[in-house]
């Protein structure tokens, strides 16, 4: 398996990234903004993303956002191919793109959204830390995005407060060694509040 940082040359994985995006947010029954080939085109030119490859087969990706003037980065559209998903490399790309925010934006707040609670975790082991929505940008371009997402009359409803996704943020500025460390009863507590507001979620569907 190789990872590395994408560019021109990777095109080609556009679409099936695309595609691969789609379909895991339709097999979990979870929103997720979607992206055009084109727009995940402009992000392999700018050096914006990691991709995964097994020899010349697709297998996962992710990408970096820039908001605020650079003073926050978002890392979205993490994607693992079924094929290839239950094997750690969602970590793997995770880790990656994240070196690669620190990299090329070593100023900025990285943050992202999330329903998946495997995501979440991953968070955890890099740094984040669970915070309320005021805390990351207020750029409305980011918040249009949310747009595609299928629960995006719930960000509606609590003017844009809160949805089912729970915001994650890694400050360079305050963070210490000792809050790297993943906080288990922490992670529990807001795992246990995110499989709530799916159950309610479903019960009003049915």
């Amino acid at each position: 398996m190789n990872l590395v940082v994408a560019n021109t040359s990777h095109f080609k994985y556009a679409q099936i990234i695309c595609d691969t995006i789609a379909d895991s947010a339709k097999d979990r029954g979870t929103g997720i903004a979607k992206r055009t080939p084109k727009y995940i085109r402009k992000k392999l030119e700018n050096g914006n993303a990691i991709i995964a490859l097994d020899g010349d087969c697709f297998a996962g990706f992710c990408y970096i956002e820039v908001w605020g003037h650079e003073k926050y980065v978002a890392n979205s559209g993490l994607i693992v191919h079924p094929e290839y998903r239950s094997k750690g490399l969602a970590k793997k790309i995770k880790a990656r793109i994240f070196k690669l925010s620190q990299k090329k934006f070593p100023d900025a707040k990285i943050f992202g959204i999330t329903t998946g609670l495997p995501v979440m975790k991953i968070n955890y082991e890099l740094g984040y830390k669970p915070v309320t929505f005021s805390e990351l940008t207020d750029d409305p371009e980011f918040w249009k995005g949310c747009q595609t997402c299928k629960n995006f009359d719930v960000l509606t409803r609590t003017e844009q407060k809160m949805c089912l996704c729970t915001g994650m943020l890694y400050d360079p500025v305050t963070k210490s060694k000792k809050e790297k460390k993943v906080n288990g009863k922490a992670f529990q507590r807001l795992k246990s509040i995110k499989e709530t507001l799916f159950l309610k979620k479903k019960a009003k569907r049915t």
